[in-house]
């Protein structure tokens, strides 16, 4: 039996509702970077205090009250979203663009266990999900480990008929979506629900999508470690669950990448072994051959050359 969160928006809820809906009527954008390229940009000389409202609630930088107009400063009290110890105020939301919409998401830095993050692979993600629901008939739909819902909202909106599930061990990462969902204007077609992949969820779906934790994190964050030595472990499951849960001529869209080391792919190879066993027809590509650069200077990558983020389909015949 699936089990929803419950639809309504709490008060707090509420409030960061109205903020991103005020931010839009406002013409506020803002495109994310990745981790390393946000705390380069916030190093440079005159970036240490906000001075828009781009630089409070994209790059995640302190500002002073009198910045920004007072019924966005009661929407962020109202959301208990804002840290107002001592002269500098900081919000503890971030609001980042895609497709035309809002996304409400975790502050910078990501350091707590319950971060919900959105970020230049949640872009890649949503394109690849997007293309694969407006190609095809989709009835109902899953995206598994949604955080901030952005394949779920993705899908929705180009499959209008169909029942959209939006799946997290996170709570917070379900209110995000929750939110999300509402502010995109798709709020009861997309249903969040908590569930460890698709165990707590029942039925087949005809299309699967997920970006899930795909690094090594030596510090073991929910929302970036993808389990075992290779950081692979949640993307293989994930294989296994949409084997036993596509409909005929259902598809999985999963997001992910792996450390190359000495040439290999270590995430393709084993991927190859579980679909081989399958009925599925499957392809592969990297999206990006390199990126994350920074993390091959620790340990967790001294054996890689290089990291890419790859993208892989199946399919499973009619």
């Amino acid at each position: 039996m699936t089990t929803t969160v419950a639809d309504h928006l709490t008060g707090t809820d509420q409030a960061l509702l109205e903020l991103g809906e005020t931010l839009k009527q406002d013409g506020y954008c803002f495109t994310t970077t990745t981790p390393a390229t946000h705390e380069r940009v916030n190093r440079r000389t005159g970036n240490a205090v906000a001075r828009s409202k781009r630089d409070v609630f994209g790059w995640s930088r302190p500002f002073v009250p009198g910045l920004l107009p007072a019924p966005i400063i009661d929407l962020l009290r109202a959301a208990d979203a804002v840290d107002t110890s001592g002269e500098l105020w900081r919000s503890r939301v971030r609001f980042s663009s895609y497709d035309g919409e809002l996304f409400v998401h975790s502050a910078f830095p990501t350091d707590a266990p319950d971060s919900v993050f959105f970020g230049p692979d949640t872009y890649r993600m949503a394109d690849a999900a997007a293309a694969c629901a407006s190609s095809r008939p989709v009835r109902r739909a899953v995206d598994i480990g949604c955080g901030t819902g952005a394949g779920a909202i993705t899908v929705a909106k180009r499959a209008p008929g169909a029942e959209v599930l939006a799946v997290d061990i996170n709570d917070n990462a379900l209110r995000y979506a929750r939110i999300n969902a509402a502010l995109a204007g798709v709020r009861g077609r997309v249903l969040p629900c908590p569930s460890n992949l698709l165990d707590d969820v029942d039925g087949s779906f005809d299309l699967i999508v997920s970006n899930p934790p795909f690094m090594v994190d030596p510090a073991g964050r929910t929302y970036r470690d993808g389990g075992g030595p290779e950081g692979s472990d949640l993307s293989l499951r994930i294989i296994d669950v949409a084997a036993q849960r596509l409909a005929p001529g259902g598809s999985l869209v999963l997001f992910s990448g792996c450390g190359i080391v000495d040439g290999h792919d270590p995430l393709r190879e084993a991927a190859a072994e579980r679909l081989s066993g399958t009925d599925l027809t499957w392809s592969y590509r990297e999206v990006d051959p390199d990126v994350y650069d920074e993390e091959l200077d620790g340990p967790a990558y001294d054996r890689a050359e290089r990291i890419a983020v790859v993208l892989l389909s199946a399919t499973r015949p009619r």
